[in-house]
């Protein structure tokens, strides 16, 4: 039986919350639970316009999906979204630039499917936490090449400027990644807000200290807020095998 609790946090900087989540542990179209992180960027409204208008198009996108093949559906959604957010910033100059992250998850059986553009993550969380998803990021690409390496990236002054992004250009590159489950394997996606301001090894840590899903939430949320809250915060948190 899964378990699953999400929630977004403005943090302790912004005045506006542009995270956006869904989560629905029941059959979405042919898919038989559904996922969804976002992180919006634009100046005023944009950016929380970007990442709810986008999170939405694709549950609409997928829920209404003929085809069958859950790497299809969701890669079919996301396009789809794209191209109708980078409408959308054509019709408004007040929404022009504007853009989202978005990581898409769904739970087959034990099978784990993701979907990543920009920088939010998802993370597996068991004896360790290993990070699924890759951030497509300047530093990222930066550590890739050897320019630097992981500590540094952590506090690098271009860590917010993202290389890839939802409504940033029509020919859209979408990465997948798949993996099986096993028995008490937890599933962590989240924003750059948790990510930035909580090591990997720490976040570990509160999940395991914690017994539930609402608490695990609401902990990684408070630690990320202490440590500064520098940006929204938006978290969910899934068991598959609870």
């Amino acid at each position: 039986m899964l378990k699953t609790f999400s929630a977004t946090d403005v943090g302790r900087k912004r005045q506006l919350n542009q995270d956006y989540v869904f989560t629905s542990d029941t059959a979405v179209g042919n898919l038989p639970n559904l996922f969804i992180v976002a992180d919006g960027m634009g100046g005023h409204n944009a950016g929380d316009f970007a990442s709810s208008f986008t999170t939405q198009y694709v549950v609409r996108e997928i829920t209404s999906s003929d085809l069958t093949n859950p790497i299809k559906i969701i890669r079919n959604a996301i396009e789809k979204a794209n191209l109708a957010l980078i409408d959308e910033a054509g019709e408004d100059s007040g929404k022009k630039g504007m853009g989202t992250t978005i990581v898409v998850a769904t739970i087959i059986d034990d099978c784990l499917c993701v979907a990543n553009v920009g920088d939010s993550r998802l993370y597996l969380v068991n004896d360790d936490i290993v990070q699924i998803t890759r951030d497509h990021s300047l530093v990222e690409e930066m550590v890739l090449t050897g320019k630097i390496d992981r500590e540094e990236a952590r506090t690098h002054p271009d860590k917010n400027i993202i290389t890839r992004a939802i409504g940033a250009t029509a020919d859209l590159k979408v990465d997948f990644f798949d993996m099986k489950l096993r028995e008490g394997d937890e599933i962590l996606m989240c924003t750059d807000g948790l990510s930035n301001m909580v090591e990997d090894q720490e976040i570990r840590m509160i999940m395991e200290r914690e017994d539930d899903v609402a608490g695990q939430v609401s902990a990684l949320i408070n630690e990320a807020n202490e440590n500064g809250g520098k940006d929204n915060i938006a978290v969910i948190v899934i068991k598959p095998f609870a």
